[in-house]
């Protein structure tokens, strides 16, 4: 074929590459063709729809087994078996028909070798059809906070219409590993039992490994980048927005009261599904008292530390299931939502000095994003508390006009009221399943939303790495 004859459809036949005139035109040519092809088509045709095909999502309902601490209730139990209840108690919960149910997304950070993608395992065991998408996210302790927004997101650009989001995460039975030194003798045996048989396999294992070989590897506590654990990183922070250790024992007494006193009033009756017949949250201390937390001593910085094991969240096994439809699918199937999940941010900090503090950055991006004023338009705050005094310190920056000075130009977060912030408990008391706490702040900011008749919820997170994330509910009115 002549180069004026090429069509865009075929390959160039001439050995030689056409010239940097003719290349220019063909590419002007295409070009013309596709504005040409997709405006005869329609003046709204795009790969991602157009902004006004961008739909509602809807928070609906939410459950979450009770939380419990590691090694107790849920000893036996794989992670895998802990989502797979949640989605058959949320099922059960919201009567949803299995077949409505589009995608399954599920956070989880210290995952099983056998279960690599959790969420469909998962899916698969509870009943769902085998045609149900899913896929897994680990985002260390925002992973369930990130399965929810990409739900949200298929939901949002019509690729799904019914998406069950959250997590789940099991300290009962860790992946427990050999050294590698070991694992590399191991998996190069088999070359080495061919080349030398029985004996020649003995000499290679042998050569080279050392007494301190021989142990094990745990799954790590200490960030792999810093080398350092979270509470180190929270006992720093702690310090430098001027958190005393009283403060926080009187906050963790706060969250244990608040928790134990929801549940007595039954106000996380049918968002706790039972395991075994029971609902009970075996970590909540209702007769916690400030004067019994005192008395602990510092348990990362020793010993002048102030983070103990009462004022830090503690392992926790546990999963949690949020149901996310669009809209017009939640009228068509006949439920009444709790609320829109209008927007969110994922943003990360620096995780040398300010490994906690992501909440502040991401609330500060989503708000200003939204053109919302935090003290005057959010009546409900739910906040992730790894550590008390993480959470104090992140409120204590979105407050300080210095904060703002330095990082957002002058315009602060804003004071979070405590009277809203996490009044049905929270981590320190409910427990901290990595992969599943951010499905419970959802759900109950939804609930909150719709109880106390506030209009936007702001809830936060922080996570290892130095990330964090904030998203915003609106209530749903019919």
């Amino acid at each position: 074929a002549k180069r004026s004859e090429v069509s865009l459809l075929q390959p160039f036949t001439s050995p030689e590459p056409p010239p940097s005139a003719a290349i220019i035109m063909l590419l002007r040519t295409a070009t013309k063709r596709l504005v040409s092809s997709t405006t005869q088509t329609s003046n709204t045709t795009r790969f991602f729809g157009s902004k006004s095909s961008i739909k509602d999502v809807m928070v609906v309902s939410g459950v979450r087994l009770p939380f419990a601490s590691t090694s107790t209730i849920y000893k036996d139990e794989l992670a895998v078996d802990l989502q797979r209840l949640a989605i058959q108690g949320l099922l059960s919960e919201t009567a949803l028909p299995k077949d409505a149910v589009d995608y399954v997304i599920t956070g989880n950070v210290i995952q099983e070798v056998r279960t690599s993608n959790i969420a469909r395992e998962a899916a698969i065991n509870a009943g769902l059809p085998l045609t149900v998408g899913a896929h897994t996210i680990a985002q260390a302790c925002i992973s369930a906070n990130a399965a929810i927004c990409a739900g949200a997101e298929k939901i949002a650009l019509g690729n799904a219409d019914v998406v069950i989001a959250g997590g789940a995460e099991t300290f009962s039975d860790v992946p427990i590993r050999l050294t590698r030194p070991i694992r590399q003798k191991l998996i190069t045996l088999p070359k080495a039992m061919k080349k030398g048989g029985p004996l020649g396999a003995i000499r290679h294992f042998a050569s080279g490994i050392k007494g301190r070989d021989l142990g094990l590897e745990t799954p790590a506590i200490a960030n792999f980048t810093t080398g350092e654990v979270m509470g180190v990183s929270s006992d720093r922070l702690s310090a430098k927005f001027g958190i005393s250790r009283q403060e926080q024992d009187e906050f963790t007494v706060r969250s244990h009261t608040n928790a134990h006193q929801a549940h007595e009033d039954g106000w996380y009756d049918g968002e706790v599904v039972a395991y075994k017949g029971s609902t009970t949250e075996n970590g909540i201390k209702g007769d916690s008292t400030v004067d019994k937390v005192a008395k602990l001593k510092p348990a990362f910085n020793k010993p002048h530390g102030t983070h103990t094991a009462a004022n830090s969240s503690y392992l926790t096994d546990g999963a949690a299931a949020t149901l996310l439809m669009s809209k017009e699918k939640a009228k068509e199937l006949g439920y009444t939502p709790l609320a829109y999940l209008r927007d969110w941010s994922f943003k990360a900090c620096d995780p040398f000095e300010e490994l906690l503090l992501g909440p502040t950055y991401c609330s500060q991006e989503v708000l200003s994003k939204n053109k919302m004023n935090m003290e005057q338009d959010v009546g409900v705050f739910e906040i992730h508390e790894a550590f008390a005094g993480q959470i104090l310190s992140n409120l204590t920056a979105m407050s300080s006009q210095k904060f703002a000075d330095d990082h957002f130009d002058g315009q602060k977060v804003g004071a979070v009221p405590l009277e809203k912030m996490n009044t049905k408990g929270g981590s320190l008391s409910i427990g901290h399943p990595f992969g599943a706490t951010g499905s419970r702040l959802v759900t109950t900011a939804a609930k909150r939303l719709q109880q106390e008749e506030e209009r936007f919820a702001l809830i936060a997170a922080c996570a290892d790495g130095g990330m964090g994330h904030a998203c915003l509910l609106e209530r749903y009115d019919e």
